[in-house]
């Protein structure tokens, strides 16, 4: 079973690429339930961004919900999909499925456009084009481990789990939703609210509303909005553009 997270389609195409060599099953966490039964020799996989260089928040309460019939998981991975670092989230999750007494063996990392738009420019269209092709490689690179059962931290410019302490209040101050606001052309079609994977954002008025004072911080309304209504913060979400991932839909 490969479990994933994805806002903008990056983690649901990896996840579904491994799921296809191995013939295996790909789910969202957010349809799927945190009791799960695996299968004799059924490998465990987890497939997720980074945010501040740490788990994303829905990803790391779905592993610290995680409950398994048989824990005994002959092989148990986890693959990260990052723009410049995957940061901590091997250790990260290493430390929270150990808890759960499940062993996680090797962690991987996949360099793909990063959908961070306040920071991250994808208005350049074959740029982001190259850079989903060079993807492919690390992909296959995560493949031949995976079916070599590979073991250790394999990640690229992964960073240790203290990193943490440094990280954890940046996070949460952009996890804020008073960092959102939306432009004049939003014409209230509601898609920002039924893919919120937090029910943060309501239409009242025929406008989004963030009603919780924080969310998950995966920008899914930003990147879906029809109008490119929804931006975030200093402005340059307008400039840096909108991204999904062109092989898959979420």
């Amino acid at each position: 079973m490969i479990l994933y997270f994805s806002a903008t389609g990056n983690c649901k195409y990896v996840a579904e690429r491994i799921a296809a060599a191995f013939d295996d099953t790909a789910v969202s966490i957010e349809k799927a339930d945190t009791h799960i039964s695996l299968s004799e020799n059924e490998m465990l996989g987890f497939v997720t961004p980074v945010n501040w260089w740490e788990l994303p928040v829905l990803t790391r309460e779905f592993m610290q919900n995680l409950t398994i019939n048989d824990a005994n998981v002959p092989y148990s991975y986890i693959v990260t999909t990052y723009g410049t670092t995957p940061g901590c989230t091997f250790a990260d999750a290493k430390k929270i499925l150990k808890g759960k007494g499940i062993e996680l063996d090797a962690g991987y990392s996949i360099k793909m456009p990063d959908n961070w738009t306040p920071i991250f420019d994808l208005s350049d269209t074959e740029k982001v084009r190259q850079q989903n092709e060079e993807a492919e490689h690390y992909i296959d690179e995560v493949l031949k481990h995976i079916r070599e059962r590979s073991k250790g931290n394999l990640m690229q410019h992964k960073k240790p789990l203290a990193v943490k302490l440094l990280t954890d209040p940046f996070l949460n101050a952009e996890r804020k939703t008073k960092n959102f606001y939306v432009e004049d052309n939003c014409i209230g079609c509601g898609l920002c609210a039924k893919r919120c994977p937090v029910q943060a954002i309501e239409i009242r008025d025929k406008k989004p509303v963030w009603v919780k004072e924080r969310c998950a911080l995966c920008l899914r309304c930003l990147h879906h909005c029809p109008k490119f209504a929804i931006q975030y913060g200093n402005g340059k979400t307008k400039q840096h553009g909108q991204y999904r991932n062109p092989h898959t839909k979420v």
